[in-house]
């Protein structure tokens, strides 16, 4: 017979205290993920950092900048500030990301997911596979057919032609819309499926207890189900808004930021000065000021995440 001393001793509930562990025991739990943290460190975190060290510089494509590049501090910082292309491309960022995002494929993609649950099973499939298709083409693929959709030309004008309104060169007169709606159309399909699989969890008793206290749909809706997914409503607003912050693809297929910067966005204006002007600095310092743009709303959004506790 063992010894008392040998038996594990108790913990609070008469359950057997766990022995902590140790250093070694910590690190071989740790060791499958290491891959995975080597990888994001040399093809994320170093891209990143070369990134901000370039936009302190003269790099450049040509030249000595491109042979021997030198600090220069602040410099490109500085004439970012007196750029006036910069600010104006600032602001369409914004209005690109909480038009076609925040409020375009957020909003859209939950009504769309509210709709598909009270379907009927071949008409919710039917409408799952329309949104989902657009959001599985290739990018480039998307943007070509956004195009050709908007084009003067395009399929857009002839379906507006028998009504004597299809002479309308939308890409050149309402550029900003135009990639904002395409966009739209590109990205609902992701707040969809998130806001399905999040009411999928909504328990119905509540929504039914709701209902037997005389709450409307609205009611149910603003009351009822969106405080129960608000995480899901956070986790897609960050990640549809750190998307929308970098679409470039879409927007250079379709308008090339034009005509005159109207939809030059903060990707397009990094592309254009570091790789059509060589500016590799300049450029490097615009994609960095893109970045803590990204880092203000990730912030933003992880706080929205955080448990109210009482």
């Amino acid at each position: 017979m063992a010894s008392p001393s040998a038996l594990p001793r108790a913990g609070e509930g008469g359950r057997p205290r766990r022995r902590p562990r140790s250093a070694v025991q910590r690190g071989l739990r740790m060791l499958p993920v290491v891959p995975s943290i080597v990888l994001l460190l040399l093809f994320l975190l170093a891209p990143v950092l070369w990134s901000f060290y370039a936009s302190f510089t003269d790099a450049s494509l040509s030249g000595r900048g491109a042979r021997d590049p030198q600090w220069t501090g602040l410099d490109n910082y500085a004439r970012m500030l007196g750029d006036s292309s910069f600010p104006l491309s600032a602001w369409l960022t914004l209005v690109f990301v909480v038009a076609s995002a925040i409020l375009g494929q957020n909003l859209l993609g939950l009504v769309i997911a509210l709709l598909m649950t009270r379907a009927r099973g071949p008409v919710s499939s039917v409408v799952g596979i329309a949104v989902v298709a657009s959001w599985v083409l290739p990018e480039i693929v998307a943007a070509f057919a956004a195009y050709a959709w908007f084009s003067k030309d395009g399929t857009l004008n002839q379906l507006l032609a028998p009504v004597g309104a299809g002479g309308t060169n939308w890409l050149y007169s309402f550029p900003l819309m135009a990639i904002v709606l395409a966009n739209i159309w590109r990205g609902t399909a992701f707040s969809m499926l998130v806001y399905r699989a999040a009411l999928a969890e909504v328990p119905q008793d509540i929504s039914e207890a709701a209902l037997v206290d005389g709450a409307r749909g609205w009611q149910r809706l603003l009351f009822v189900t969106v405080p129960l997914i608000r995480s899901s409503i956070a986790t897609n607003l960050m990640l549809i808004t750190l998307q929308t912050l970098a679409v470039f693809t879409l927007i250079w297929v379709m308008t090339a930021g034009g005509p005159a910067n109207a939809s030059t966005t903060l990707p397009v204006l990094a592309y254009q000065e570091a790789f059509k002007f060589g500016d590799i600095g300049y450029g490097t310092a615009i994609a960095s000021v893109l970045i803590l743009i990204g880092v203000v709303f990730g912030a933003a959004y992880v706080w929205l995440l955080r448990e109210k506790r009482p």
